[in-house]
């Protein structure tokens, strides 16, 4: 995930002056952003403060990164059974021939 270059403090800040009835073309004139940067702010964290605000940002991050852990885990999961599949049916025990080695002996 993109991290921004404003602090949740910055963010919270613009949004209470726009709140405050400071124009939305001034505030984005001194952060140097584009409106549609402020109106995206304003729908994710409108009626947030700074604390409430550091919170979900972290809470996105974590989900982040647990969404990348649960694609890589399904992706070894899958290579697992793939190669548990493959090597099964490949074994000489079961394709009716006997087994010498000692891997193959059973207790």
């Amino acid at each position: 995930m993109k991290t921004s270059k404003f602090t949740e403090e910055q963010i919270a800040f613009a949004l209470k002056q726009a709140e405050l009835g400071t124009k939305v073309e001034e505030i984005c004139r001194k952060l140097g952003i584009s409106e549609a940067t402020f109106y995206n702010w304003k729908k994710k964290y409108g009626g947030l403060g700074p604390s409430e605000l550091r919170r979900l940002r972290q809470l996105e991050e974590e989900n982040a990164k647990l969404k990348r852990l649960v694609a890589d885990l399904s992706l070894d999961k899958a290579m697992l059974q793939d190669v548990l599949a493959k090597n099964v049916w490949s074994a000489p025990a079961l394709q009716g021939e006997r087994c010498r080695s000692d891997a193959c002996q059973f207790a």
